[in-house]
């Protein structure tokens, strides 16, 4: 619970993708945390296991099929959380994929690049879209966008070593941390604050299993980002909790 104008009040959180990997993780700390954690899934099955294994561990976690490739489908979940909850507190920006690993920039098909974009920019931009209004309801908001090194042109200059690799899934997260600043300087004000985060490799399918960061290890700073008090940062991209370069 939280205190607002003197009340307790529970905060609500929506996770995207949250029937699995970091995403299912996020889920979880928010719920341990005491909010009421709302997670989207495309798979219905998927996303009542997930449901189910965080409801054995005494964690009240509630799904939605949600498509955040359809606008259709993200505004119905909107109105059911304004209908149910009359607020949303938290949204956590981390359904994503990578569709072409190790490709060239310069061999990627046009049609993974759009299906690319379109779960990793533009679902986050309608999800985003949807959100804020409820929101500003109550003057308070953390939207944490699931982001990744790899998008970041300090790296892409560097090169370290990848090239043009996985083009798609990396100019998907430059665009998505572009979309960070200007919807932080958009809401500045307002009690809403908007981050990016680079969980880092961490042990999930995407990330493999010799990856060096547990899950827990990886959600840590999303979650944090999502229960910053009022003084905390919000236009800034992070890792391990400190500052990155975009």
């Amino acid at each position: 619970m939280n205190k607002v104008d003197g009340q307790d009040v529970k905060r609500v959180a929506v996770v995207t993708g949250g029937n699995r990997g970091i995403g299912k993780e996020i889920a979880r700390q928010l719920a341990a945390k005491g909010l009421q954690v709302l997670i989207t899934s495309r798979d219905e099955e998927k996303g009542r296991l997930a449901v189910q294994e965080l409801f054995a561990d005494g964690l009240h976690v509630k799904l939605h099929i949600v498509d955040v490739h359809e606008i259709n489908d993200v505004a119905r979940m909107m109105e059911q959380i304004q209908s149910d909850y009359g607020r949303l507190d938290v949204l956590v920006n981390n359904a994503g994929v990578i569709l072409d690993r190790g490709v060239s920039v310069l061999d990627v098909e046009e049609s993974v690049m759009r299906a690319t974009l379109e779960t990793n920019f533009f679902g986050v931009l309608r999800m985003t879209q949807a959100a804020i209004p409820l929101m500003k309801l109550h003057h308070y908001g953390r939207i944490v966008n699931i982001s990744s090194g790899l998008g970041a042109f300090e790296v892409m200059q560097g090169g370290y070593g990848l090239k043009g690799s996985s083009s798609a899934y990396r100019i998907s997260k430059t665009m998505l941390n572009a979309l960070t600043c200007l919807v932080s300087q958009d809401v500045a004000g307002t009690g809403i604050k908007v981050n990016a985060v680079c969980p880092g490799r961490v042990q999930t399918d995407m990330g493999g299993a010799d990856a060096p960061l547990t899950v827990a290890e990886g959600a840590d700073t999303a979650v944090w980002l999502a229960t910053l008090e009022d003084d905390g940062p919000s236009g800034e991209y992070f890792r391990e909790r400190q500052v990155i370069a975009w």
